[in-house]
């Protein structure tokens, strides 16, 4: 069994990013970090739509307004010493119609209130200029919004990791935790274990199994959710210049149908938020029958994006009017996972959460914009840790 100062179990961005940090602030530690695919940002990292979000949707004061704008800045920062592929192509948020725009005021009002930098509020002739296919009464620009590589900054950080003398083990899923006296055992699958004096976990998808056989509450609990995109024909790709977003439902985390640039070069147009079940304890527990029972009117409209075309461009044509049904590319759709924690009284969890169990720190909740924010949440976990 190896000994260890730190364990961070997920090889995901944050899981990386931590690691990295952990590093920077105790140079002579041992730090091992252990992901269960056979490669790094398999899962949430490599397979979302890659923006670089700047901080205007979320409630001031929250985690994710504060680490959202401190993340954004440092990983641009990262991608520029590293070499990482980004843009920073901004962002224009569009109301469609008049009865959007109270949802838009309190918007701008999150957005400045997060120092978002250069947000502002433009009309419909400034919008045009911006985005010529875009139509609406107002919109919010953000300049700072960009896209970025995330599979590759996840790369990035994993060399920087190895070269400063830490190992990152691939194909290493973690079957059990369990407190000894002095450490941490980690048990990897497989029958080998390594023993922490502290252990973080950032394990996405798994981060609440693994939680509770390290002893804490099941409360909140991971429902994943499922998202698709679809492409633009490559033709069609000058109908979006930057990323055009609409006005969101404030009291769900997720951002609507939308059309954004990707670093390789695909316009793509989505997502879905599909409930997306692994576990038969996902559908039994009491959250999901709570929220169900609230969102099924929302469940229907999402069924119906992802089992038509046409109910996708129609929900991006009420901001881009000029978008076809043969627009589309009719090739397989981008898909992905997020890892949305769900409390046992149904609310969607809309803040990045820890906790802790004996020796460890779990990271419980980190979905969008957890990769814009991970270099900002590594050091809320070292800090956390008293790194």
């Amino acid at each position: 069994m190896a000994r260890v100062d730190f364990v961070v179990v997920g090889g995901g961005i944050v899981g990386l990013a931590t690691a990295r940090e952990l590093q920077r602030r105790r140079g002579d530690a041992t730090v091992v970090v252990l992901e269960r695919e056979d490669e790094v940002g398999r899962h949430q990292t490599g397979r979302n739509s890659g923006v670089v979000h700047a901080g205007i949707y979320y409630v001031p004061g929250s985690l994710k307004a504060r680490l959202c704008v401190e993340g954004a800045r440092e990983l641009y920062d990262f991608c520029d010493r590293h070499g990482v592929t980004y843009d920073r192509c901004g962002k224009v948020i569009v109301a469609a119609s008049t009865d959007e725009l109270p949802a838009l005021d309190e918007l701008e009002r999150r957005g400045r209130a997060n120092a978002v930098p250069g947000l502002r509020r433009i009309g419909p002739d400034e919008l045009r200029e911006i985005e010529p296919h875009a139509r609406g009464v107002a919109a919010l620009h953000s300049p700072a919004t960009g896209i970025a590589d995330f599979a590759e900054v996840a790369r990035a950080l994993a060399r920087e990791v190895s070269d400063s003398g830490g190992l990152v083990r691939t194909g290493a899923g973690v079957d059990s935790v369990a407190p000894r006296q002095r450490a941490l055992e980690i048990r990897v699958a497989g029958g080998d274990a390594v023993h922490a004096d502290r252990a973080v976990f950032c394990a996405g998808l798994w981060s609440d199994e693994l939680a509770v056989r390290a002893g804490a509450d099941r409360d909140p609990r991971i429902v994943p959710f499922r998202g698709a995109w679809l492409r633009l024909k490559p033709e069609r790709r000058d109908l979006v210049r930057t990323l055009i977003y609409p006005v969101p439902d404030p009291a769900l985390p997720f951002l609507g149908v939308h059309l954004s640039r990707h670093t390789s070069g695909d316009v793509l147009i989505g997502p879905t938020a599909l409930l997306w079940p692994r576990r038969p304890g996902d559908l039994t527990w009491p959250g999901t029958t709570r929220m169900l029972r609230r969102w099924w009117r929302t469940g229907v409209a999402e069924i119906r994006h992802a089992t038509s075309r046409h109910a996708f461009a129609e929900a991006a044509r009420r901001f881009v009017p000029d978008l076809r049904d043969d627009d589309i590319d009719t090739g397989k759709p981008l898909t992905g996972l997020r890892a949305q924690a769900l409390s046992r009284d149904g609310k969607l969890v809309d803040d990045f959460v820890f906790s802790r169990t004996e020796r460890a720190l779990h990271v419980r909740n980190a979905p969008s914009p957890g990769a814009t924010s991970a270099l900002a949440i590594a050091r809320v976990i070292a800090d956390e840790l008293g790194v």
